[in-house]
């Protein structure tokens, strides 16, 4: 059986709690889902059906410009969620 996937939500997922952890910003489910949901937003999609389909895809993620642009809409992401972001402050 096939599934349409967008590949890109994996890379993105392998990579944000490492920056996030650098960046000391919140890491909570809500915050998380946030900054993903704009980095992905931000990001050119990359759906796979197929193992070549995916295949292809792993060998374009290793280009390095590919990993600067995710590295850079997570970061900008997580920088606009933690001016603004939507979990409830604790006060």
């Amino acid at each position: 059986m096939y599934k349409l996937k967008n590949y890109m939500e994996d890379i993105v997922n392998k990579k944000i709690d490492s920056l996030l952890n650098i960046m000391n910003i919140c890491q909570c489910e809500k915050c998380r889902l946030d900054i993903m949901a704009i980095a992905l937003n931000d990001l050119p999609p990359k759906y796979v059906v197929t193992d070549t389909g995916a295949l292809y895809t792993k060998v374009r993620e290793l280009e390095q410009q590919f990993e600067v642009d995710v590295e850079t809409a997570i970061v900008k992401a997580a920088l606009f969620v933690n001016k603004n972001p939507k979990h409830d402050v604790v006060k």
